[in-house]
C-alpha cells in the first residue's frame, strides 16, 4: 500500500475517485461563494443595489474562477504542505483542521485580488491605495471563512458527502 492512500486513510479527508474529488469540491464551493459573496456584497452595500439576475451572474462568475483557482492551485498546493506535516497526519481532526486553514488561506489570497479587481472593474476603487486595500480586503475576508469551514461548512458537507458517496460507514470516518 503506498505512503499516499495510508495518510489518505488516516486522514479521511480526500475523496478517492477524482469524480469525487470534483463533487467535494463543487459542494464545498458552492457553499463558500455563496457565503462570501454575499458578506463581500452586503460589506460593500451592493445586495440592495443589483437584481436577483446580477447576482446570480456574479454568482457563476465567482463560483466558476474559486472552482478552479480550488480545483488547480490552492487545492493542489494546500495538499501537498498538509501531506508534508506529520502534526496533520497525527488524527483525522488534526488533518481536516489543517486542511480546512490552508485552503482558507490561499482562497482568501486569491479571491480577495478577485474582488479587488471586480471592485476596480465597477469603478469603486478610484483614489484609494491598492496596497492597502488589499490587505484590509484579506483581513476582513479571513475572519469568516476559517470558522464558517470548520463548524459549519466543511462538516455538513463531509456527511453528505458520507451519505452520497460512501454510505453510512464513511460518515463516522469523515
Amino acid at each position: 500500500m503506498s505512503i499516499m492512500i495510508q495518510v489518505r486513510e488516516r486522514m479521511s479527508i480526500l475523496s478517492v475517485s477524482k469524480k469525487e474529488q470534483v463533487m467535494f469540491g463543487l459542494m464545498m464551493c458552492t457553499g463558500m461563494v455563496v457565503v462570501m459573496m454575499t458578506f463581500n456584497l452586503w460589506h460593500a452595500g451592493m445586495l440592495s443595489q443589483m437584481s436577483v439576475m446580477q447576482m446570480l451572474i456574479q454568482f457563476v462568475i465567482c463560483f466558476v474562477i474559486a472552482f478552479l483557482v480550488e480545483s488547480f492551485i490552492v487545492g493542489p498546493v494546500a495538499r501537498k504542505i498538509a501531506f508534508s506535516i506529520p502534526f496533520a497526519r497525527a488524527s483525522k481532526i488534526k488533518g481536516v483542521v489543517t486542511m480546512s486553514f490552508l485552503m482558507v488561506i490561499g482562497m482568501v489570497l486569491v479571491m480577495s485580488l478577485y474582488g479587488m479587481i471586480t471592485a476596480y472593474l465597477a469603478g469603486r476603487l478610484d483614489g484609494v491605495s491598492v496596497s492597502s486595500t488589499y490587505l484590509h480586503t484579506i483581513a476582513r475576508n479571513f475572519s469568516l471563512p476559517l470558522p464558517y469551514q470548520l463548524i459549519v461548512l466543511g462538516p455538513l458537507v463531509r456527511y453528505v458527502f458520507g451519505k452520497l458517496f460512501r454510505g453510512q460507514a464513511a460518515v463516522a470516518s469523515v
